[in-house]
C-alpha cells in the first residue's frame, strides 16, 4: 500500500512542476465560472495538507513500531470514504467542500503550486517513516471533528483526495485549452 501511494505522490509532483511551465492566465482560467482553475485546485490541497501534514507527522512519532507485515485494511466507513475519492469511469462523485477550504476567488500565483510541491515531499517522507510502524494501531484526526481514522486510512484518503483534484486540475487543462 505504502508504495503505490509513494508513487501516486511522486506523480502529483512531476504533474504539478509540469503546471510551473503553464501562464498565468492559463492557470487561472475556469472552465466556466462554478468551476475551480488548476491554481485553486492546488490550493484547495494545500489547505487539506496544512491540516493533514502535521497531524500525520505527530501520529508517525508515536506510532508503535509494526509487530507483524500484515496488510493494511480499513474500516467501513473508512474505506467507503476513501474509495468516494477517486474518480471513477472518468468522472467523481459530487462533494460539498467547507468554506475554509474553498479558494475560489484566491489571488493566486506559482507560490500555490510550490507550496503543494513541497507539501508532497514532506508526504513522501512521511510515506517513508510509515514502512515501520503499524498503521491500524494509530487514529488520526480528520477535518470532520469527532470522526477518527486509522492511520493507514487517512493516508489514503489524503492521496485519493489529492488525486481527485489533479484528475480535476488536469480535466481544466484539457478544456482550457480545447
Amino acid at each position: 500500500m505504502i508504495s503505490n501511494l509513494q508513487e501516486r505522490t511522486s506523480d502529483f509532483i512531476a504533474t504539478a512542476e509540469s503546471y510551473r511551465a503553464l501562464g498565468q492566465e492559463t492557470l487561472n482560467a475556469r472552465p466556466h465560472p462554478e468551476a475551480w482553475s488548476i491554481l485553486e485546485c492546488q490550493e484547495h490541497l494545500n489547505r487539506y495538507g496544512d491540516f493533514y501534514l502535521p497531524e500525520l507527522e505527530e501520529k508517525l512519532l508515536r506510532a508503535k513500531q509494526r509487530c507483524k507485515d500484515l496488510p493494511f485494511k480499513s474500516g467501513w466507513f473508512g474505506e467507503k470514504t476513501v474509495q468516494d475519492m477517486l474518480p471513477k469511469d472518468d468522472q467523481v462523485r459530487k462533494m460539498k467542500t467547507f468554506s475554509s477550504k474553498d479558494p475560489g476567488g484566491s489571488a493566486l500565483s506559482l507560490t500555490t503550486i510550490d507550496h503543494f510541491i513541497k507539501q508532497q515531499k514532506q508526504m513522501l517522507h512521511l510515506l517513508e517513516k510509515a514502512k515501520g510502524v503499524d498503521l491500524r494501531s494509530v487514529n488520526t484526526r480528520i477535518t470532520l471533528p469527532v470522526i477518527q481514522f486509522k492511520l493507514g486510512t487517512t493516508f489514503r484518503f489524503v492521496i485519493y483526495h489529492n488525486e481527485r483534484h489533479m484528475w480535476q486540475a488536469n480535466k481544466t487543462l484539457a478544456t482550457v485549452n480545447a
